[in-house]
């Protein structure tokens, strides 16, 4: 439930915020890569999310410029978007690939190509995963849907 006034809400997305949202998300995926709780991939989510979309705790959908006019690519994120709507799974959409893949370990040459335009995090099998990262990233996906905004986008800034 959103108890926030307009000047709350309207003044809480500027570009301090959105820089910290995106610091907190580079540190949710770097927690998450070794406990093993990333999918990566349009295929591999999409099955993850059928076997098991209780367990998924954040969903990225990536994209660059040029997958913009990729008509299957923006079909798939429609599925999967409305797929974690129906689930309650925060999603948000991910710009700038190339930094995703260096945050990933995965901009390697000679390393083969891997699907980055969707990244499930999910919590580990062990325990419910707490992460003060991962609470402000779910924290601004909740303040961007009081907003109207189901899929807000963050832009990773090169390192």
């Amino acid at each position: 439930m959103c108890n926030m006034t307009f000047e709350e809400v309207s003044g809480d997305h500027s570009a301090e915020r959105l820089d910290s949202v995106a610091r907190a998300l580079e540190e949710v995926l770097r927690s998450a890569l070794p406990r093993g709780c990333i999918t990566v991939g349009v295929y591999e989510a999409a099955i993850s999310l059928n076997v098991d979309p209780d367990n998924v705790v954040l969903c990225l959908l990536a994209t660059d410029e040029e997958d913009v006019k990729d008509v299957a690519l923006q079909i798939h994120f429609t599925l999967i978007q409305a797929f974690c709507c129906e689930n309650d799974i925060n999603i948000l959409r991910v710009n700038n690939m190339r930094r995703l893949a260096e945050i990933l370990g995965v901009s390697k040459q000679g390393a083969e190509p891997m699907d980055l335009h969707c990244i499930l995090v999910t919590n580990p099998h062990s325990n419910t995963w707490k992460d003060p990262a991962l609470t402000k990233v779910n924290g601004f996906c909740m303040d961007s849907r009081c907003l109207d905004q189901w899929v807000p986008i963050i832009n990773l800034p090169e390192r």
